[in-house]
């Protein structure tokens, strides 16, 4: 043994391996920093990668509710327009149904003044027509002293008759 610790070769070793073991030490704590690092740094963004997913996962709900809560206010909102168009229509139907009676109505009436004016108006052209008539048959079978003898006892007539017909 005595050799061994003559022997520059085992001195080379023995001092490789205390600056070995002495490099890896110093390295062995860095890489272990670093790694330990890179841990911390990987941990804090997977917490917040959960946070964010969990945050990400209530604004998803918070938006399904609210888009849950629109639909439900639109489907009002629609079924609020088709009762108030309903309305409109029956109170419209009702509007549209009472300017037809009136018309009806108004055109009964029509009808019935145009009836009356012709019957007037018929009754006028008989009474003309008679009349004339009555004038034609009495100028032609009528003389003279005959005709004076009508028109005294038409005037003696007409004062009661007026008096009758001022009566009524």
């Amino acid at each position: 043994m005595s050799g061994l610790f003559e022997n520059p070769e085992f001195w080379v070793l023995v001092a490789f391996v205390v600056f070995v073991a002495a490099v890896a030490k110093k390295g062995y704590v860095t890489i272990t920093g670093l790694l330990d690092a890179r841990a911390d740094k990987i941990r804090d963004e997977l917490d917040e990668a959960v946070r964010l997913r969990e945050e990400a996962q209530n604004l998803l709900a918070r938006h399904q509710r609210q888009q849950r809560e629109a639909a439900a206010e639109a489907e009002a909102v629609l079924a609020q327009a088709e009762k108030e168009a309903e309305r409109m229509i029956a109170e419209a139907e009702t509007r549209i149904a009472e300017q037809l009676s009136r018309r009806e109505v108004l055109a009964k009436q029509n009808l019935a003044q145009a009836e009356a004016r012709a019957l007037a108006e018929i009754r006028d052209v008989t009474v003309d027509v008679a009349i004339a008539a009555t004038a034609d048959l009495i100028a032609e079978n009528l003389d003279e002293a005959r005709s004076a003898a009508l028109l005294d006892r038409s005037i003696d007539d007409l004062g009661p008759r007026l008096a009758a017909a001022t009566d009524r």
